[in-house]
């Protein structure tokens, strides 16, 4: 069975093709002429063809990653094994407002 990931890389790369077909088409129904048509539906095809390839080797090492890990992958907000959130510290912030201190700063 296939994940959700690589079903919508699927969707992703077929709405591209897609593309690279309407495009040309919709150009020369606006009067763009047959070798200008051409050249867009090959440089799209172009972009299209690493697009995607880039996209299948970024899921092949993701898939990779998680089996060598042997856990599912996990968000970047995600716990470390000693139990704290990304190596910050209980009851630390960054950032934001700080509640200390009343003095108005000119």
């Amino acid at each position: 069975m296939t994940s959700p990931t690589q079903d919508s890389a699927s969707d992703l790369v077929r709405w591209a093709a897609f593309s690279c077909v309407l495009v040309p088409v919709v150009l020369v129904l606006y009067g763009t002429s047959l070798g200008g048509a051409a050249g867009t539906a090959l440089g799209l095809a172009a972009v299209t063809g690493v697009c995607r390839v880039l996209l299948r080797q970024s899921e092949r090492g993701a898939a990779r990653l998680s089996a060598e890990e042997g856990v599912p992958p996990r968000g970047r907000h995600g716990r470390t094994h000693s139990g704290t959130a990304s190596g910050t510290h209980s009851g630390t912030h960054r950032g934001g407002r700080h509640s200390g201190g009343t003095t108005p700063v000119d």
